[in-house]
């Protein structure tokens, strides 16, 4: 118990930053994955392949977001019990959250393959392009088994404050991404095939050395194969917390899957130029993610402490940290837009595009910034539902009625972007409102 050190002590600022450096450089890494592709694809393959990887993207969210969600129910879980220094709930937790990581790994590799034809048809895929499409997303989710049971462990190492180990293990993976596809793509001439197989491969490998870590581990998270199963209630407590959130994610993706077939309806270049932009986007949005993340993992841990002040003061320092991170970088991709969307085509009509669509994000990521972090932060508490809501009108509900609207009265790609800034703001009002208005501090942890 004495060596569980835990984030309810120490000054507020350096314990989120230093947790959520770590977990910045690691979700960048993990961007690389798709981003290597759409770079190497896009200068070796050609602009309908970077349209075709571009386009699989919102596809490869929908499915993976339920799960994303899991792993948030589980986080909240464990870093209750973590900072409550309850051990044992700690143990049942990691071992129910590793059951659900493979089940959910299979489902997901199964559901995802068989549907993306469909789904890919739905999105109004254009002809040229959809071939490409089927073939990179089948081969992708022929690996997701890796993904989820990575993202899953990773989950169990931030719920307990040691964001550094993943990491690590994500730089590896990163790097073989990297030469995986120099090797494949330019080399073996395997195209967008063998894009997809290297982010498989690169997951494995990550994949494995989290599992090895866990399993030598001598902390109160240890894994055990043989222990593997659900526990108790945590298994309906993890899903209780981790479905909101999962279907805020899968409605979310499916409001985009709507943006992008909106996008598609303007042709192959547009469709290039909005795929290289979204990669710039992943990039700039994951740290704003990641101090949502820690400042989840801080409140879970405090609420489960105790101590609701903390998690007050936590929410303040971590919501400033993401609105300036926001501002700071809003700019400079601003300033050098052309260049940035030229690392993924020389093609001056998608760059064209590109730095045409940035104009309708840069300028207003702090509303994503306050957004976010403030959610992360109710999430912590284990106020899912109340979370999910806002999400869910915000980027959902409103973003579908806007390109509803659009489509119907004034078809531009001006005005089909213009439903990223105004769903933002929406969210951050009504999400600043339920903060002041709600009742969301509960210090409330489940007993074992």
């Amino acid at each position: 118990m004495k060596k569980m050190k835990t984030m309810t002590e120490g000054v507020i600022w350096k314990e989120i930053l230093f947790f959520a450096i770590p977990l910045i450089l690691g979700n960048l890494f993990q961007q690389l994955y798709n981003t290597v592709d759409s770079i190497i694809v896009g200068n070796y393959v050609g602009s309908n392949a970077l349209a075709a990887v571009g386009s699989s993207g919102a596809i490869i969210n929908l499915l993976i977001g339920f799960c994303i969600g899991a792993s948030t129910g589980a986080g909240v879980v464990i870093s209750q019990f973590y900072g409550a220094k309850n051990t044992e709930g700690v143990r049942k937790a990691v071992h129910t959250t590793m059951a659900i990581a493979l089940v959910a790994g299979v489902l997901l590799t199964v559901i995802g393959i068989t549907v993306t034809p469909s789904m890919l048809r739905l999105m109004g895929t254009p002809d040229k392009v959809f071939e490409q499409s089927v073939i990179y997303l089948q081969v992708y989710f022929g690996g997701s088994l890796f993904s989820v049971v990575y993202n899953m462990s990773a989950g169990i190492l931030n719920a307990v404050g040691n964001s550094r180990r993943s990491l690590v293990y994500l730089m590896i993976a990163a790097i073989s991404n990297i030469f995986l596809d120099l090797i494949m793509v330019v080399g073996l001439k395997l195209g967008i095939v063998g894009a997809a197989l290297a982010t498989d491969i690169s997951q494995l490998i990550s994949c494995i050395f989290i599992w090895g870590f866990l399993i030598r581990s001598e902390d109160v998270y240890k894994l055990k194969i043989k222990e593997i199963r659900c526990y108790d209630h945590l298994l309906s407590k993890i899903i209780r917390i981790g479905i909101p959130t999962g279907i805020q994610n899968i409605v979310i993706s499916l409001s985009n899957l709507i943006v992008q077939a909106s996008v598609n309806s303007f042709g192959a270049t547009v469709m290039a130029g909005f795929a290289a932009y979204i990669k710039i986007d992943g990039f700039n949005i994951l740290p704003v993610l990641s101090i949502s993340m820690a400042a989840t993992t801080f409140a879970g841990q405090n609420i489960g402490a105790g101590k609701a002040d903390r998690v007050r003061k936590g929410m303040y320092i971590s919501t400033a940290m993401g609105a300036g991170y926001s501002v700071i970088t809003g700019i400079v991709l601003l300033i050098f837009a052309p260049q940035v969307i030229g690392v993924f085509t020389t093609n001056h009509k998608v760059v064209e595009y590109g730095v045409y669509i940035m104009k309708y994000f840069c300028p207003f990521y702090w509303m994503l910034g306050i957004l976010h972090v403030l959610g992360g932060t109710i999430r912590g508490t284990g106020k899912t539902m109340q979370a999910m809501i806002v999400f869910l009108v915000s980027l959902c509900g409103f973003r579908v009625m806007w390109i509803a609207g659009t489509m119907a009265w004034a078809k531009s790609l001006g005005h089909v972007m213009m439903c990223y800034p105004t769903s933002w703001l929406l969210g951050m009002l009504l999400m600043l409102l339920y903060v002041w208005k709600g009742n969301w501090m509960v210090l409330r942890t489940e007993k074992i």
